[in-house]
């Protein structure tokens, strides 16, 4: 601390003089050389220039006047000190206050704003189905744009087939390619390579794909391994998106979208010599159609067929491949060409919705679920109900059959036959060759005969089992995987795939 050599007092401008060192407030040293022109403690000589000012690093407060100094000064100045803090305080609380209003504000705007957005979409939705129904029942159709997406709707034209009648060229291909077909199943031998019960037995956990698909609303619904492709599956889910992936990379190759609900069910069409197409049936009414490009390695949108008036519950390729066959609810199912996409045969209404769809191995007969525990067998060709499978009398109340499965030596047909066990049905006969029960508390999502029709799978919600055809031994079972929703068998029998959630699960014989 400084003190002025005039006053005695602390200065407020410091300077000091070059001369003596002695250290003096500016103000008043200035006043003094103007009228003396020495320095006031020395008596020499002292100019302006002189003066040195002093400079305090880090710049120190002004110090307080000798008022200050004084108890009652003190308790002024820290009343004084109390009184600025609570109007700052004060201050800020109302800054406070001010912020949260504004924060409510942009927070209620963004709700309300989120929800005109929701009721746009909704009404966007209906509006799109609405302009479906329209199409489907008036037959009105958008072009294609640079060959992109043929929008098919029902009854397009004067070419479109009447309901009930098959083309009699669609027939004779039919007929040709069971014919071909059941001469080559006679012969046909299990390759040397194929997994043998023993094999089965050794199944183990090879692989896990999580997080397949949107996380809201999470699930996949479908699934569909590619034979050309080892290791390629398409998957549907409930995000209404369709998912090409690659087990060996790890990566999804294509992400398809069209569909504005839940996807039900996909497919592959591969046949040597045509594009690879990926087929999809949802509850939106409609199914598409996707065609895989060599050129860019994409999948490309081919066609949208609208010809059902409810949710769709199954495609299937037929075995020609030429042709792709769907199921609603709406209590029809119909017919459509793969080359060109055109419906080519639309059923008469049945008395039940059809709840599941599969094609005999040799292409000529059809089998259909009914949410009345009924299967419907019919004749591709000429559309008429061949047979009708009920299960026993004995069977508690009426259920849907949601999964049906041909063996592939065409003899039998695999499926419910109550909501906890499954029923083999032999052909020749119409009646059940065997029923499994799997308990109470199991319920089946999904049936399914390997390539050999030496296997059969189950799954359900407590998991998935697999048995022999003849002796109906359980070989294995994997209960550490609930709700699977659909099952699959890999190449030469080697592996069973399952859809969880958003998983893909793989097991298979040990490496």
């Amino acid at each position: 601390m400084y003190f002025c050599g005039i006053s005695g007092e602390p200065p407020q401008d410091p300077v000091i003089s070059a001369k003596s060192g002695h250290v003096y407030e500016r103000r008043l040293i200035l006043k003094y050389i103007t009228d003396n022109g020495t320095e006031p403690l020395t008596g020499d000589k002292l100019e302006e220039s002189d003066l040195l000012t002093i400079k305090a690093n880090p710049k120190a407060a002004a110090p307080r006047p000798p008022t200050a100094t004084s108890i009652p000064a003190l308790l002024h100045t820290l009343q004084n000190e109390w009184d600025a803090l609570v109007l700052e305080t004060f201050a800020l609380r109302q800054q406070y206050n001010n912020t949260r209003q504004e924060l409510s504000y942009a927070l209620y705007a963004q709700d309300a704003a989120s929800r005109v957005i929701a009721r746009l979409i909704r009404e966007r939705d209906a509006a799109r189905e609405a302009l479906s129904n329209v199409q489907a029942t008036f037959g009105v159709t958008s072009a294609p744009a640079n060959g992109g997406d043929v929008d098919m709707a029902e009854d397009g034209g004067e070419a479109a087939p009447q309901e009930g009648v098959l083309p009699k060229e669609i027939v004779d291909e039919i007929d040709k390619t069971q014919q071909a077909l059941s001469a080559m199943r006679k012969k046909r031998k299990v390759p040397a390579g194929y997994t043998s019960v023993a094999g089965v037995k050794t199944f183990t956990a090879k692989h896990t794909i999580p997080s397949l698909h949107s996380p809201s609303p999470a699930g996949i619904n479908s699934i569909a391994l590619s034979r050309l492709n080892p290791g390629r599956f398409v998957t549907g889910g409930n995000d209404k998106i369709v998912q090409l992936y690659d087990r060996g990379t790890d990566k999804v190759l294509a992400t398809l979208k069209g569909h504005t609900k839940r996807v039900n069910q996909v497919a592959f069409r591969e046949r040597e010599g045509d594009h690879t197409l990926v087929l999809s049936a949802g509850a939106d009414k409609i199914a598409k159609i996707w065609a895989h490009d060599e050129a860019s390695g994409e999948y490309q949108p081919r066609a949208t067929i609208r010809t059902h008036k409810s949710d769709l519950t199954g495609v299937v390729v037929h075995p020609t491949s030429t042709l792709v066959m769907l199921s609603s609810l709406d209590r029809t199912y119909s017919l459509h060409t793969l080359s060109d996409f055109a419906q080519v045969y639309h059923s008469t209404p049945s008395e039940d919705p059809f709840t599941a769809i599969d094609v005999h191995p040799d292409g000529a007969l059809l089998a259909l679920g009914t949410p009345t525990s009924k299967i419907q067998i019919c004749d591709v060709r000429s559309g008429e109900v061949a047979a009708y499978i009920t299960p026993p009398e004995a069977t508690t109340g009426p259920f849907s059959i949601n999964t049906l499965s041909f063996s592939e030596n065409g003899y039998h047909l695999l499926a419910p036959d109550s909501l906890s066990s499954v029923a083999v049905w032999d052909l020749r006969k119409m009646k059940a060759a065997h029923s499994i029960p799997l308990g109470e508390s199991f319920k089946v999502s999904k049936v399914l005969y390997d390539w050999s029709a030496h296997y059969l799978g189950v799954a359900g919600n407590e998991g998935v089992r697999l048995y022999a055809h003849k002796t109906w031994e359980e070989l294995i079972r994997f209960d550490d995987v609930a709700d699977v929703t659909d099952i699959v068998f890999g190449e030469e029998g080697r592996e069973i795939w399952a859809t969880s959630g958003r998983e893909v699960r793989i097991w298979g014989v040990p490496e």
